[in-house]
């Protein structure tokens, strides 16, 4: 059995159905029952459960040989720490129970550090936990900046005419799809050939900067001469509160924004064929940007 959290995400949605494709026995577990649907019709097992539940947890991996764990995304979380500490304490609880010996973890770029890495120093916390379990062989996947984090650009440019963000313009690091995560998490947990605990970078298809994406987004809408706007820490905050975000959240990706600035945040392998995932920015954009972008204009 393998155990696929978030699976109503991207990257656990992209696992998921890479081993229903080979016939694997998958057990797809999300915070929503009726969003597991899609995978119950290809034969997955549902289960609905909050990844802070220990019981439930335990329950979801019980008969497990492997299971892929990431942290669900809850922008209205008000102590981030808090939820982190439970979620690995509750995922750590459900391995140690039912004997599990393997384990892939979505974890991310700067994991390395223990702080001043805003929601990436809880990842640090999640992969410290999960060595020491012992007969467990975990598989860190650090994956680099996500290219969906992108998509919120077809508002700004919907409201402002032009896409803004904090990073310098001309910063370049390294972008991913997250379905690459998804199909690369899905290979290695159906291989299981991983042995103790491993770390493993991902860089997408190529580095890129602010500037490149604008330009490369401005061509796809008929926009060639598109700029865009670096927003200082304090704009930044101001946006993510107008979208929603919780004090504390909008606190952390202002200081992960500054720590990538830096380059405080910075993958630690020089890229290789091993680290290179084949979804392009140019792809990404006409598959998944574009559509958003036109929804918007229309409405």
């Amino acid at each position: 059995m393998h155990v696929i959290i978030g699976a109503s995400g991207h990257t656990g949605g992209a696992a998921a159905n890479k081993l229903l494709a080979q016939g694997k026995k998958v057990r797809v577990v999300g915070r929503n029952a009726d969003h597991l649907a899609l995978f119950t019709s290809k034969g997955a097992e549902p289960f609905a459960g909050n990844v802070t539940d220990k019981n439930a947890m335990a329950k979801a991996f019980a008969g497990a040989q492997a299971v892929y764990l990431m942290l669900p995304p809850d922008p209205t979380i008000q102590d981030y720490r808090t939820y982190v500490n439970q979620a690995s304490e509750s995922f750590a609880s459900a391995l140690e129970k039912n004997g599990v010996k393997y384990a892939v973890l979505l974890s991310s770029v700067g994991a390395d550090k223990a702080e001043k890495t805003g929601p990436i120093a809880g990842l640090h916390h999640l992969e410290e936990r999960l060595k020491r379990i012992s007969g467990l062989n975990t598989l860190h996947l650090r994956a680099a900046y996500f290219m969906e984090n992108t998509l919120g650009q077809a508002d700004a440019i919907a409201q402002m005419g032009s896409t803004a963000g904090p990073l310098r313009p001309n910063l370049k690091f390294p972008c991913i799809a997250a379905r690459d995560i998804g199909n690369f998490a899905g290979d290695a947990l159906s291989r299981l050939e991983f042995v103790g605990h491993q770390v493993q970078e991902l860089h997408g298809q190529r580095d890129l900067s602010y500037a490149e994406i604008t330009a490369i987004i401005g061509k796809a809408i008929g926009k060639p001469h598109l700029k865009y706007g670096e927003l200082t820490a304090q704009q930044f905050h101001d946006l993510l509160a107008q979208m929603g975000m919780s004090e504390n959240t909008a606190s952390l990706l202002v200081e992960m924004s500054q720590a990538m600035n830096s380059a405080y945040i910075k993958p630690l392998e020089p890229r290789s064929p091993r680290n290179t995932t084949p979804t392009s920015y140019e792809t990404f954009v006409a598959e998944s940007f574009l559509p958003i972008y036109q929804k918007k204009r229309a409405a």
